[in-house]
């Protein structure tokens, strides 16, 4: 649990580090580095609890911080953690939980191929492999957990400004979990996979968001 909590606030703490380094150096850079913050809801799917245990069909909130580098017009990279919130639905065993995820993603921009869109906007879709970090809450605290995974996403930007857009996200976290074993180091646990769907604000930190 000290192990985990550890690691929780390192990653936190890097990635914030990285994201005010690159608002403090954004004018000197000429690549085109962008930070994202979205808010939302999640689904965990039940096939991911120990049996009689089952959460929220919508669980809030999901908290999605992120940065990303265009390479060019259509490619990039960006580095994103997430945090959920999931507990138990009605007339199920109580639990709480929090899951938090990082992950490394390639980033494709087909909005200048698709011209039937409208000016002010665009989609993203985004893939890449991350790592998750499950910790119950209440009497199951010990059961915590930590496993590989791979997310895929597509976001649908609005341009309000030529350097914020306003977006929306659908992601899908798929978890390389082993099976809970012995089974009761599974009670209050989750070791599954995870759809999210997330509003949020995208911004340029180093000059036009449409600009090669």
């Amino acid at each position: 649990m000290i192990l985990y909590s550890i690691v929780h606030k390192r990653i936190l703490f890097l990635l914030l580090t990285f994201l005010v380094t690159s608002m403090a150096f954004s004018q000197l850079e000429t690549s085109k580095w962008k930070a994202q913050i979205g808010l939302g809801v999640n689904h965990a799917f039940s096939d991911g609890f120990v049996d009689g245990f089952e959460a929220k069909s919508i669980n809030f909130p999901t908290v999605n911080l992120g940065i990303q580098h265009m390479f060019s017009r259509q490619f990039g990279a960006k580095l994103d953690y997430g945090f959920n919130r999931i507990s138990n639905e009605s007339q199920t065993p109580e639990f709480k939980l929090n899951y938090s995820r990082i992950n490394a993603q390639a980033v494709y921009d087909p909005t200048s191929k698709l011209r039937f869109l409208p000016a002010q906007m665009g989609v993203v879709t985004h893939a890449g492999p991350g790592y998750s970090f499950v910790k119950p809450l209440g009497v199951y605290a010990d059961n915590d957990l930590s496993f590989f995974n791979v997310m895929a996403g597509f976001e649908v930007h609005y341009g309000v400004t030529q350097l914020m857009t306003i977006y929306s996200d659908v992601s899908y976290i798929y978890g390389f979990a082993k099976d809970f074993n012995p089974m009761a180091t599974g009670y209050g646990a989750f070791n599954g996979n995870l759809l999210t769907v997330t509003l949020g604000v995208s911004f340029s930190l180093s000059g036009c968001y449409y600009c090669d």
